[in-house]
């Protein structure tokens, strides 16, 4: 079954990456695995830009647990790749991200998909509750009930 695309408005993030030379694969587009990459990247630079990263003195370590890519149409070098970024769920000890790539000024995808980050202890390496930083980093982009 195919997934259903959703709009760069379903995403309250928005950040810029571009492609490189290096990520063409043989066939001229960029290869799949590099699409994981640009989700990861969003992730991080809205939680730099929320400053979630480094909260909590140290003590907590973020771990994907699951993704998937649905994947549209592809990029290729040189392109840039508008991503969006929001919240589909969040829970005592997870959060699921929706991440939408785009090309530039596109309003449909090009490919979609979903991480599962797990809040974990440094020390125990076992789930924990989410620091409150991060829970309201999160809270700002779930989308309206």
């Amino acid at each position: 079954m195919k997934p259903q695309a959703l709009p760069r408005s379903a995403y309250g993030f928005h950040h810029r990456l571009t492609t490189r030379w290096a990520d063409n694969d043989v066939y001229g587009h960029v290869n799949n695995a590099l699409y994981y990459s640009f989700f990861d990247t969003t992730i991080t630079a809205y939680l730099l830009q929320a400053q979630a990263l480094g909260a909590a003195d140290g003590d907590v370590r973020i771990y994907v647990v699951a993704s998937d890519c649905a994947y549209f149409k592809a990029f290729s070098f040189p392109e840039i790749v508008e991503s969006g970024l929001a919240v589909a769920a969040v829970g005592r000890t997870s959060v699921t991200w929706r991440i939408g790539l785009f090309g530039e000024g596109e309003s449909e995808p090009r490919a979609q998909g979903r991480f599962v980050h797990v809040c974990i202890d440094r020390d125990s390496q076992t789930p924990r509750v989410w620091p409150a930083v991060w829970r309201e980093a999160f809270e700002r982009l779930r989308p309206p009930v």
